[in-house]
């Protein structure tokens, strides 16, 4: 089981959203605790460091994984259109 810790614009996103797109974020980052690598996970391409998204309805979250630290870093929420930015 993974620690969990939120970049800046993660947690912003998070209280900006409503509560109950939130709850379904937060639901999701809890299955990544236990199981990093669902079936509906892909790699995000020309990036430097392994970073994964997952799909929750129209938001991606956007996460690495540092196995010395037992960590699962959410680097960014948000709406498709806007995540790859």
């Amino acid at each position: 089981m993974f620690d969990v810790d939120f970049s800046s614009t993660a947690k912003k996103f998070l209280k900006k959203a409503e509560k109950d797109v939130a709850k379904r974020i937060i639901t999701e980052i809890e299955k990544l605790k236990e199981d990093p690598f669902p079936k509906d996970v892909k790699r995000v391409v020309n990036c430097k460091e392994k970073v994964f998204r997952v799909r929750v309805g129209d938001y991606r979250i956007q996460y690495s994984l540092f196995y010395d630290r037992n960590l699962l870093f959410v680097s960014d929420i948000d709406k498709r259109a806007r995540a790859y930015d």
